[in-house]
C-alpha cells in the first residue's frame, strides 16, 4: 500500500511539474491561430477563438476587405463595406481614375470623367504629345500638333540635333546642319579627339591631331607611363623610360627596397643590398618569407 502511495504521489508531482510548459504550449498554438484567423490563412480554427479573439478577427478581416477594395483588387467584397466606407472607395476611385487619364495611364476610363476632367485630361494629353516630340523621347503624333506647334518642335528637335553632334553622344545628323553649325561640330570633334588623345581614352585618332596636340598627347602619354612605373603598375613599358628618369626610377626601387629590409616589412630582396646596406640589417630581416 505504502508503495502505490508513494508513486501516485510521485505522478502527481511530475503533471504539477509538466503543466507549465503544457500550458505554454497550449499558449503559442492559440497565438498562432489568432494570427493565422487574422490573416485569413486556411490554418484558421475558429472553434478555438474565444468571444473576444472572435471580435478582433472580424476587425481583422474587415480592414483586410477595404484595403483590397482601396487597391482595386478583385477579392474585394463591396457588400461588406460600410456605407462611409463605400463613399470614400468611390472618391479615391474616381481620383485614381483622373491621375490615370492625366498621366496617359491605359486603365484610364473617359468615360467617369466629368466635362472640366475630361478638358484638362484632353490638355494634358496634347502637352505629354509636344514635349514628347520636342525631346524625341515616347510616342510622337505630329498629326495633333497645331502649325505653331510643329514649328517650335522642328526647332527643338534641331536644336537636340546640334547639341548630340556637338557632343558625340546620341544620334548625329550631319545633313541637317546649316553650314556654320558644321563648322562648329567638326571643331568640337576635333577638340575632344584632342582629350581623348590626351587623356588616353579609347576613341583617339592620331591622324586627326595638329602638331602641337600631337606633342602634348604624347607628352601626356609619357607621363602617364612614368606614374605607372612608380607604382609598379603593370601597365608600366620601361622601354619607355629615358635613360635619366629609368635611373631615378632605379634609385626610388632601391629606398623602398632597403627601407622593406631595415624595417621587414613589405618586399625586400636582400640580393639587391649593397655590402654596407646589407652589413646594418640584423639577419632575421634580410630575407623575405616564401
Amino acid at each position: 500500500m505504502k508503495v502505490s502511495l508513494r508513486k501516485c504521489f510521485w505522478a502527481q508531482v511530475a503533471c504539477l511539474s509538466l503543466w507549465p510548459l503544457l500550458a505554454l504550449a497550449q499558449s503559442s498554438d492559440l497565438a498562432q491561430n489568432l494570427e493565422a484567423c487574422k490573416d485569413g490563412r486556411e490554418a484558421c480554427d475558429h472553434s478555438q477563438l474565444s468571444h473576444s479573439q472572435s471580435a478582433d478577427v472580424a476587425l481583422a478581416v474587415h480592414r483586410r476587405n477595404v484595403s483590397n477594395c482601396r487597391k482595386g483588387y478583385d477579392s474585394c467584397d463591396h457588400a461588406k463595406l460600410t456605407e462611409p466606407e463605400a463613399a470614400a472607395l468611390a472618391v479615391a476611385d474616381h481620383q485614381r481614375n483622373v491621375s490615370n487619364c492625366s498621366y496617359g495611364i491605359t486603365s484610364c476610363d473617359w468615360s467617369k470623367l466629368t466635362q472640366s476632367e475630361a478638358r484638362e485630361v484632353a490638355a494634358a494629353e496634347r502637352q505629354r504629345n509636344l514635349d514628347d516630340c520636342k525631346d524625341g523621347i515616347g510616342p510622337c503624333d505630329r498629326s495633333h500638333l497645331t502649325h505653331s506647334e510643329a514649328g517650335d518642335v522642328n526647332e527643338a528637335r534641331h536644336r537636340l540635333n546640334m547639341s548630340d553632334c556637338e557632343s558625340g553622344i546620341g544620334p548625329c545628323d550631319h545633313s541637317r546642319l546649316t553650314p556654320s553649325e558644321a563648322r562648329n561640330v567638326r571643331a568640337a570633334e576635333r577638340q575632344r579627339n584632342a582629350q581623348n588623345c590626351e587623356n588616353g581614352w579609347g576613341e583617339c585618332d592620331h591622324s586627326k591631331l595638329t602638331p602641337l596636340q600631337a606633342r602634348q598627347a604624347v607628352h601626356e602619354e609619357h607621363q602617364r607611363n612614368i606614374s605607372a612605373c612608380k607604382e609598379g603598375e603593370e601597365t608600366c613599358d620601361y622601354s619607355k623610360l629615358t635613360q635619366s628618369e629609368a635611373s631615378a626610377l632605379a634609385t626610388v626601387e632601391r629606398q623602398r627596397n632597403y627601407t622593406a629590409c631595415s624595417k621587414g616589412y613589405g618586399y625586400c630582396d636582400p640580393s639587391r643590398l649593397t655590402a654596407a646596406e646589407a652589413a646594418g640589417i640584423p639577419a632575421e630581416r634580410s630575407s623575405t618569407p616564401e
